[in-house]
C-alpha cells in the first residue's frame, strides 16, 4: 500500500458487519419487505426455492452496497430500495445458476435448491429470478439503471463462461483468472455501488468513484472467497472445503501454488486439478501453504481494497462512507 493510498483511504469507523448493517437498518428492513413482495408467484416451487434461498440467509453484501452508496451521496427517497432488491434478485438467480454448472450440494451450511429439487427446477427459478429483477428495472423506469444492469448480466453470462473453459486446466494464468473473476463476481458488486450513485443523481465523478470502489471490493471478496477454500473450516465458510478443486476450478492460492512448485508437488497438482482430486486435498493443501499462495493472494486482495479505499477519497465525508470503509475492511479479515 502506497503512501498516496494510506492518505486517501478513510478510516473504518464501524468494526463489523453487523454495525454497518444496523446504520441501514431500516433500508435493509424495507429490502427484505420488498423481496418477499416481489416473490409471490402462482407457481408454488417458485415460492418454495426462492424463499429458500432468498431467506437461507447470507450476508446482503450486493444490496447494502446500493443502500450506502444512495446514502453516502445524499439520496432521499426510496427508488433506492427497488434497485437494492433487483440487485439481489440477480445475484440470487445466479447462485442456482451455479449451483447446478458446478453440480454444488452445500450453500450457506445448507442443502442447495438443485441437490434438493433437481437441476431443472434450479435453473428454472433462477430465470424466473432474472425476469423479476428486470420488471422492477422497468418499472423504475430509467433508462441508465437497464444500461448498467443489461451490461452487467451479459458480463457476469461471459465470466461463467470463461470459468467453464478453464475448469481441469493446470495452465490456466494469473491474468485469466482475475478476467473470470471481475467478470463474474467483481461486475456486480460495481454495479451495486453505481447504481446508489445514480439513485443519488450524483455527478459522474462521484458515480464513477463509486463504480470504482465496488469492483475493487468485488475482486477482494472473490480472492478472499477463494483463499478459505483452501484455508477455512466447512462449518463456518458455510460450503466444503475443497469445492474449488472438486470442481476444476483453478483459483489463485492453486495457480499461484503451481507456478512456485516443481517436482512432485507439481506433479500433484496437475493432476487433482485435471481429475478433480479430493482423494489429494491433503497434499494439494500442503503444496499450496508451503508454496506461500495463500499469502499471496491475501496479499492481492489487500492492495484491491486499498484500491477501493482511494476510490472512496473522492466522496464526501459521513457516517455512510465511513461504513462503506468499513465494509472493505471486513471483506478481507472475514472467515466467511
Amino acid at each position: 500500500m502506497t503512501p498516496t493510498m494510506l492518505a486517501a483511504m478513510p478510516t473504518p469507523a464501524f468494526a463489523d458487519l453487523a454495525s454497518i448493517q444496523a446504520l441501514v437498518g431500516d433500508d435493509l428492513a424495507s429490502v427484505n419487505r420488498t423481496i418477499r413482495a416481489h416473490l409471490t408467484s402462482d407457481v408454488a416451487l417458485v415460492n418454495q426455492i426462492a424463499e429458500r434461498i432468498i431467506g437461507g440467509g447470507g450476508k446482503r453484501l450486493r444490496p447494502l452496497l446500493v443502500l450506502l452508496a444512495a446514502r453516502a451521496l445524499d439520496h432521499d427517497g426510496d427508488r433506492h430500495i427497488e434497485l437494492a432488491t433487483v440487485v439481489e434478485f440477480i445475484h440470487t438467480a445466479t447462485l442456482l445458476h451455479d449451483d447446478v454448472v458446478d453440480d454444488s450440494q452445500l450453500r450457506r451450511g445448507r442443502s442447495t435448491a438443485n441437490a434438493l429439487f433437481g437441476n431443472e427446477a434450479a435453473v428454472l427459478v433462477g430465470d424466473s429470478l432474472y425476469s423479476r429483477a428486470f420488471q422492477m428495472m422497468v418499472a423504475v423506469g430509467d433508462m441508465r439503471v437497464m444500461q448498467i444492469m443489461a451490461r452487467t448480466t451479459s458480463e457476469i453470462a461471459d465470466g461463467e463462461v470463461l470459468q467453464l473453459l478453464n475448469r481441469h486446466d493446470p495452465d490456466t494464468t494469473e491474468a485469466r483468472y482475475l478476467e473470470v473473476i471481475h467478470r463474474k463476481t467483481a461486475i456486480l458488486f460495481e454495479a451495486a455501488a453505481r447504481l446508489g450513485a445514480v439513485c443519488a443523481n450524483a455527478t459522474l465523478r462521484h458515480e464513477d468513484a463509486m463504480a470504482r470502489f465496488g469492483r475493487h471490493l468485488g475482486i477482494a471478496y472473490q480472492l478472499v472467497d477463494d483463499m478459505l477454500d483452501y484455508r477455512g473450516r466447512t462449518g463456518e465458510i458455510g460450503k466444503n472445503v475443497g469445492d474449488d478443486l472438486a470442481e476444476g476450478k483453478p483459483t489463485l492460492p492453486f495457480i499461484h501454488a503451481l507456478r512456485e512448485s516443481g517436482g512432485h508437488n507439481a506433479r500433484i497438482l496437475q493432476e487433482a486439478i485435471r481429475t478433480k482430486g479430493l482423494a489429494a486435498i491433503d497434499e494439494v493443501m500442503a503444496a499450496v501453504e508451503s508454496a506461500g499462495s495463500i499469502a499471496y493472494t491475501a496479499k492481492l486482495a489487500a492492495d484491491e481494497v486499498a484500491l477501493a479505499g482511494e476510490a472512496l477519497g473522492a466522496i464526501p465525508t459521513s457516517p455512510y462512507r465511513d461504513a462503506l470503509a468499513g465494509l472493505a475492511e471486513f471483506t478481507t479479515s472475514r472467515s466467511y
